[in-house]
């Protein structure tokens, strides 16, 4: 599974945010309240997901699953000059991202995930930034089925 590297311009998104941690996720609680509200935002730019994480810059570095980030379900917008009640902005700055393609379950991530910072990244040209992470579901994301598909993006810089 070898990423594509691209750069990204900024990014402005519209959504609801949550703190979590691997062992007591609230993922399906943050998509639950986002969801049926998703069509109030008018500014999409598509019809894209985004989930994206953030992290302090120590997460990985002493990494515990019961450390907490920050967990996004929004949108891509192009301005944050209408924001929907009970919705907040979130900018992702541009920058350089390991974009790697997850075929399957959204159960099954975390092999993907594995692979990622255990294998790819320790052999790669790269170190992790410290930037958003984020996943984005396009056409193609059918959460549980075995064709469902989702890119995940990592912030990375050139190791020096």
């Amino acid at each position: 599974m070898q990423p594509s590297i691209q750069t990204i311009p900024t990014k402005k998104l519209v959504g609801h945010r949550i703190k979590t941690n691997l062992l007591a996720d609230k993922t399906f609680e943050l998509w639950s309240n986002f969801m049926p509200l998703r069509s109030e935002i008018v500014n999409n730019v598509s019809d894209e997901l985004y989930s994206v994480q953030i992290m302090s810059p120590s997460y990985f570095k002493a990494f515990n699953p019961r450390s907490e980030f920050e967990k996004w379900a929004a949108v891509e917008v192009d301005h944050h000059d209408i924001i929907p009640a009970k919705m907040e902005p979130i900018t992702i700055p541009s920058g350089l991202y390991a974009v790697f393609l997850h075929k399957g379950r959204a159960i099954d991530g975390p092999k993907t995930f594995q692979y990622i910072f255990t294998k790819w990244l320790p052999a790669s040209n790269y170190i992790l930034d410290d930037r958003p992470h984020f996943a984005i579901m396009g056409s193609n994301y059918k959460h549980n089925d075995l064709e469902s598909e989702e890119e995940i993006w990592v912030p990375i810089t050139p190791k020096r």
